[in-house]
């Protein structure tokens, strides 16, 4: 009997290393490797064009990979399961990814098919087994000490065809990038973005927080994480084989950690995306919520140097560092008093490393919605004052600014005039004045905060809240709490990658 002919479909898993699906489907078959262009990911208007464009070089660099192995990928375009229908092979295999919304729903409806087999690999959890039933931290240990899968060797000819090519579908969706210093997407390129991180990883730790080092220090792996291209577990590999002991490489693998942390958490509860985890904190602030205030935080115009020139980074490169992204989110809710859902998703729609599991669990956490984390409003001029004390940031992002002296940048607005005038740049004119006063709003978001924390704390006591608002395996106590934040690190410190 011939070998049977086994689809190996991939989504979010761009790579030939480390893949269980397509390990399996070469032990069991013929390995035919296909990608599947969904015409959804296009028309739901949540991924900006850079994204695209790197999810388009990196299914272009698997194709280079899987012909390298003597093989090739088909690319099909349309509904996944229409797809699915008319392949000629016995058997489909698919390694499963953590998703919301409509991802969720695909998978639910053709997971289900006889000829699909799915497979599980990757650190998280998918039993329904309650929390307490297993220690969580002792599996994520376990997958990132267990090796990586081997790539193939080499494979035989892929009998499906591609109906349709990268350039094809760029030219039919019209994707027009307008974002700069965009990485190259693809594992390949992820690899020698690892390689050179590794080789300097000494300057990881004092880049972490100011903006203007993160973009020249950090990995800059989040995009190649959150696409496939590389596993956290290849990457703690290389980094623990590779990298020299210190805090560098002890700070940088722990966040792979959080990775893994965070994508349990929407596994758990796909809620995440579009309702508060804290039920009493449903809806909060959509009552006052203002476009305008909103529309001016989008455009980096709020008044507040360093949001702005973050705002304004999110816009033009697609990626923040993660206390900039923290900083943010916590300015949009506590002190512009917006809804949380909207901000989650401008910046959703911006990052090119875009991983719904860490952007819309971190968006609650530093928001406070899960009764959990605590309130921890930052102050934009304070941030400016300790993470870019020269201003380097800020002028970068803010031409307005470039000429203001740096003793003024973390509050213009107080700028003498005749300094103005000297520097040919009027506050109110040339550059806002603040949208709203930072310490009256401050104020009134903890005092909304105080009001419902007895309630918040009530809502914790049932037990599945607690579990959708932490993996700990502790009670529903204040203590509890505070013990669990000293285990997640506040659930402020995922996102540096």
């Amino acid at each position: 009997m011939s070998e049977p002919r086994i689809a190996v479909w991939h989504r979010d898993d761009l790579r030939v290393r480390d893949n269980a699906a397509l390990d399996a489907a070469v032990a069991d078959g013929r390995a035919c490797p296909i990608y599947v262009v969904d015409p959804q990911f296009y028309r739901s208007g949540m991924a900006c064009d850079a994204r695209l464009r790197f999810v388009h070089e990196s299914v272009a660099d698997l194709r280079r990979l899987y012909r390298d192995h003597g093989s090739d990928l088909a690319l099909c375009h349309g509904d996944p399961g229409d797809v699915l229908d008319d392949l000629p092979v016995d058997r489909i295999y698919v390694n499963r990814s953590v998703t919301g919304r409509y991802g969720r729903e695909r998978d639910e409806r053709l997971f289900d098919r006889p000829d699909v087999r799915v497979f599980a690999d990757d650190g998280i959890d998918w039993t329904d087994r309650a929390r307490g039933d297993y220690d969580w931290s002792e599996q994520a240990e376990a997958y990132f000490e267990r090796d990586p899968i081997r790539p193939p060797g080499r494979l035989p000819d892929n009998h499906l065809e591609s109906e349709t090519s990268v350039g094809e579908i760029e030219r039919h969706y019209g994707i027009e990038p307008g974002k700069t210093d965009v990485p190259d997407g693809g594992a390949t390129a992820g690899w020698d973005r690892l390689t050179a991180f590794v080789g300097a990883i000494t300057d990881y730790p004092g880049s972490i927080s100011p903006p203007a080092r993160a973009e020249r220090n950090g990995s800059r792996l989040s995009p190649y994480l959150a696409m496939g291209c590389l596993t956290p577990r290849q990457v703690y590999g290389y980094v623990h084989e590779n990298a020299p002991a210190g805090t560098g490489r002890e700070l940088f693998t722990s966040r792979l950690f959080w990775n893994r942390h965070y994508n349990q958490k929407l596994a758990d509860w796909p809620g995440w995306m579009e309702r508060a985890v804290n039920p009493v904190y449903t809806g909060l602030f959509r009552d006052r919520h203002d476009p305008e205030l909103v529309a001016a935080w989008k455009a980096g115009r709020t008044g507040y140097p360093l949001v702005d020139a973050s705002m304004r980074a999110l816009r033009e490169t697609g990626w923040l560092n993660f206390r900039m992204r923290a900083m943010c989110a916590s300015f949009y809710t506590y002190v512009l008093q917006c809804w949380w859902k909207v901000g989650a998703d401008h910046f959703y729609r911006h990052l090119i490393d875009a991983d719904a599991a860490i952007n819309y669990t971190q968006w609650q956490s530093q928001s406070a919605l899960t009764g959990v984390s605590p309130v921890r409003i930052y102050n934009p001029r304070k941030q400016v004052r300790e993470n870019d004390p020269d201003g380097e940031f800020v002028r970068a992002y803010v031409p307005e600014l470039r000429g203001f002296p740096t003793e003024h940048l973390d509050q213009p607005e107080k700028a003498p005039l005749a300094v103005q005038e000297e520097c040919g740049i009027r506050i109110g004119e040339d550059y806002p004045r603040p949208v709203v006063e930072l310490e009256a709003r401050r104020e009134r978001a903890r005092e909304v905060f105080g009001r419902l924390a007895d309630r918040a704390e009530e809502a914790l006591s049932d037990p599945e809240i607690r579990r959708r608002a932490s993996l700990s395996q502790r009670g529903g106590g204040r203590r509890e709490r505070e013990r669990d934040e000293t285990t997640t690190g506040g659930q402020s410190r995922l996102g540096d990658f």
